[in-house]
Parts: C-alpha cells; sequence; structure tokens
C-alpha cells in the first residue's frame, strides 16, 4: 500500500489525516455494502414477482374462458353431435328464429302456452333419436313442467313454416305463426338426467343415450327449485348456481339411480 506524507504537516497530523480519510472509506464500504444487499432483496422480488406472473399466465386461458354464444341459451348437443338451443325468454325466443335459425334448422315447441322456441341445428338432416331428444328439450322447459304434468305434446316445423304475421295482425314477442304441416311428437315425458362432466355440471334429456350415464333424475314434483339445486350440487359435487340455469322453471322431485 502506498503512503503519501504531507511534508508540510507534522507526524501527528499525517496521522489523523489518514485516519479521518480511513474513517469516510469504512462508511463508503459499509453503504456500498447495503447497497448490494438492497439490490440482492430487489432481484429477488422481481424473481418472485416473474414466478408470479408466469403462475397467473399459465392459470388465464382457464380462468378467462370465452364462452360460445350459445351458452347464454338454454342448450345441449345431441346424441348425434348437433347443437340444440332453447329461449330463456321472449326476446331470446325472437333473436333465435330471427338471427341464428337457419334453412336447414328445425324449430320445436311444445303445444302449451308458454313454451320455449328450441332450435335443431341441422334438424332436416338429424335423425329421429335426435329429433325426439330436442322435442323432450323443448317440452321440459315448457309451462307443462310447472304445472306438474307427465309429458306433452310437442311439433316441428321449418323455418320458412314461421311467421311474425297472422291474420289477426301481428304476433307479439316470442311467439310466431305456424303455416303448413308439422311434425308431432305426441306425450313426450317430461324428465332430466343431471350429472357432471369434464368437471362442469350437465343436464340431458332422458331420451338422451348419455343420460343413462347419470346418477341423478329429476321431474316435476314439490321440492322448489333453489332447494333441488343445493341438494344435487351437493350429490354430485356441482355449483348449484351452475344447476339453477339448467333447470326447468317449476319444482321437482329427485331420484336416484340404484
Amino acid at each position: 500500500m502506498k503512503i503519501t506524507i504531507d511534508w508540510r504537516k507534522g507526524a501527528r497530523e499525517n496521522a489523523e489525516a489518514y485516519y479521518s480519510q480511513s474513517k469516510e472509506l469504512a462508511k463508503k464500504a459499509e453503504g456500498a455494502k447495503k447497497a448490494i444487499e438492497e439490490t440482492k432483496k430487489e432481484i429477488a422480488a422481481a424473481g418472485k414477482e416473474k414466478e408470479r406472473a408466469d403462475a397467473e399466465a399459465s392459470l388465464a386461458p382457464a380462468m378467462k374462458r370465452k364462452k360460445e354464444w350459445f351458452e347464454k341459451y338454454r342448450w345441449f348437443y345431441t346424441s348425434g353431435g348437433k347443437l340444440v338451443v332453447a329461449g330463456r325468454d321472449a326476446k331470446q325466443n325472437d333473436l333465435l328464429v330471427a338471427k341464428t335459425m337457419a334453412g336447414d334448422d328445425l324449430f320445436f315447441h311444445a303445444d302449451i302456452q308458454g313454451a320455449p322456441a328450441t332450435i335443431l341445428q341441422d334438424g332436416k338432416k338429424a335423425s329421429a333419436q335426435e329429433k325426439n331428444e330436442a322435442a323432450q328439450f323443448a317440452a321440459l322447459h315448457s309451462s307443462a313442467w310447472k304445472t306438474g304434468a307427465a309429458g306433452v305434446d310437442v311439433y316441428a316445423v321449418g323455418k320458412s313454416q314461421l311467421s311474425k304475421h297472422a291474420q289477426g295482425g301481428y304476433v307479439g314477442a316470442g311467439g310466431f305463426a305456424i303455416e303448413g304441416s308439422r311434425e308431432w311428437f305426441r306425450g313426450t315425458a317430461l324428465g332430466l338426467a343431471v350429472g357432471v362432466k369434464d368437471g362442469a355440471a350437465i343436464a340431458l334429456p332422458l331420451v338422451h343415450p348419455d343420460a343413462a350415464k347419470m346418477q341423478y333424475i329429476i321431474f316435476p314434483g314439490a321440492k322448489e327449485k333453489g332447494a333441488a339445486a343445493k341438494e344435487l350440487a351437493k350429490a354430485i359435487g356441482a355449483n348449484s348456481d351452475e344447476l339453477l340455469l339448467l333447470l326447468p322453471s317449476g319444482k321437482f322431485g329427485i331420484k336416484r339411480r340404484v
């Protein structure tokens, strides 16, 4: 180590100068040490933040799943893979027919006041089995469930047979005038099977082949809808709010398959 002596100062003064200088250097060293420690903490914090961000990014697709257009309606897929959608109210009934229904689709409706417009996509090419599934779906979401009926007649027609104009004038919201012959599904039973698929609650008309794999059957009964949803949710390990959206309006009976 090289030491420089100021010849104008005595030994004591030079010693004191070096002592003061050493204290300054010690302070700077301590400051540098603290700065290094703070930098290490910042780097560690940044690493944890990146890990958290990466974890959130990996979960983002599941948490922010984009819903399909038809999920705002009542819906299911037939055993042949065709989509069936039904309106929840008069406005949705009109939208389904005006904006969604195509020429090859079929319109199903229970023969009772208070029933949803139910559309079977590509219904003119559907099998008899698929038509029965769509007919039962239209029936169980009609007001027939509220009355406690065991079944109700359902008919199907094409889009060209639907109109908003009748002899008496314009047909109101959610309703349609029907022209021509109809395909009938007489005495369609009211029943629904409830279960879980891919972690989500599902409900299928009883005539659907996959309904046989589900443990619980529901039908018109005496149990209030909210209570029925909670009971079923607990039994199958599902969310009761999700089940409420799947169930028809009315009261319920619940049966567990043996």
